[in-house]
């Protein structure tokens, strides 16, 4: 479908800037948003295209395509490609505590969420690979700062890039009980816990569903690959959060960072929206959807065998 609209056959370059659609009703997407475009230099995005080229060629014929979401989050979808089976959400709770990330989870935030007030603290993470210049996290720091309210922000040990990125002076001094910085954490606890107010996300797909599935409203800050059509559901279609806009440096500046928070925490509408949301994650679980699904695959497993 794409080969012959917006996007080239051959190196999967983009061609032009008009919307595409893959299918009725689903999201409309900025063709420079696709996953192989928003990485790298020419040759990174041509062999990334090809291996996306080489995994849905491997899917032909294929009668299942099991998915970690569920019907109700995108129903369009599954209803415009029968063979994806959402049977999620998958959750890291069913990896029987094994961990889900090479870092090492500091556990210690959650004694200090704890002691914070019920739908207070911002939490902020990035996942593994997001890396930021001087000025961007300069700008995200003072936002955190001056907020005043408790945050909770995961910054890997090399989330700052190579060009040595360092935080404001005497930003930690000026800490306190106020805010908290870890290197990493237990995504999912900490999502569940009570005091969680709002995710500031870099919008990967594992964020975004334990994000939903917990009624937690985002704050959307993609980097790369799918993370910007995930956002795009996330503000647009599920109306559950907010974008940034940048600069004229393309930059998130300090302000802006501060406005959206405050905004959306001051909106009802989404608070309602993304608990509603979570009540359909746990149906989709338990008895609803994805349980239906799964139940359904095993049987025709069992017919197979």
């Amino acid at each position: 479908m794409l080969r012959d609209d917006k996007i080239s056959a051959i190196v999967g370059l983009l061609r032009n800037r008009s919307v595409i659609q893959l299918a009725p009703n689903t999201p409309l997407i900025d063709p420079s948003h696709l996953p192989w475009l928003c990485i790298g230099d020419t040759t990174e995005q041509k062999a990334i295209y090809q291996y996306f080229c080489q995994s849905i060629k491997s899917l032909e014929g294929v009668e299942w395509v099991l998915c970690n979401s569920f019907y109700e989050l995108e129903a369009a979808t599954f209803d415009s490609f029968h063979n994806l089976l959402p049977i999620g959400p998958l959750l890291p709770s069913n990896h029987h505590g094994r961990p889900t990330s090479l870092w090492t989870e500091d556990e210690t935030c959650l004694e200090w969420l704890d002691k914070q007030p019920e739908c207070s603290v911002i939490y902020v993470s990035f996942g593994s690979f997001t890396l930021f210049d001087k000025r961007q996290l300069h700008e995200l720091a003072l936002a955190l700062e001056n907020l005043g309210r408790p945050f909770l922000w995961v910054a890997r040990p090399d989330l700052i890039d190579k060009a040595g990125a360092a935080y404001p002076e005497g930003f930690f001094d000026r800490l306190g009980a106020h805010g908290k910085v870890v290197g990493w954490c237990p995504q999912r606890k900490v999502l569940a816990h009570p005091s969680i107010a709002c995710f500031v996300t870099h919008c990967g797909w594992n964020s975004t569903i334990e994000g939903v599935s917990n009624g937690v409203p985002f704050i959307c800050w993609p980097y790369f690959g799918d993370q910007f059509l995930n956002q795009t559901y996330i503000v647009d279609i599920w109306k559950v959060g907010m974008g940034l806009k940048a600069n004229e440096n393309g930059v998130f500046s300090e302000e802006e960072i501060k406005s959206k928070v405050e905004e959306l925490l001051g909106d009802e509408g989404i608070r309602e929206r993304v608990l509603k949301l979570k009540g359909e994650a746990i149906k989709s679980v338990t008895e609803g959807s994805s349980m239906e699904n799964l139940n359904g695959f095993m049987e025709a497993m069992k017919e197979k065998s």
